[in-house]
């Protein structure tokens, strides 16, 4: 069995027309690919609504933070 203890791994999105990179953990990027499978988006489509959900916070935290927070309460 692998351990699911992993550096993160950087990968780039486009989110509105813009590229940036985002780092996560190979287990949230696994997670984020399911769940964008399971609604029938691409995951830089799931990306982008999660950061402009993260963007009305009082207090937006990172991208990368938001897409964990995100992941595991859905």
């Amino acid at each position: 069995m692998d351990t699911p203890y992993h550096p993160p791994v950087k990968r780039s999105v486009e989110i509105a027309g813009h590229k940036t990179s985002i780092s996560l953990e190979p287990v949230f990027w696994n997670m984020l690919r399911a769940a964008a499978e399971a609604r029938a988006v691409p995951i830089n489509a799931l990306v982008a609504q999660i950061d402009e959900e993260r963007i009305r916070a009082a207090t937006p935290p990172g991208l990368a933070s938001a897409i964990r927070v995100w992941l595991v309460t859905q």
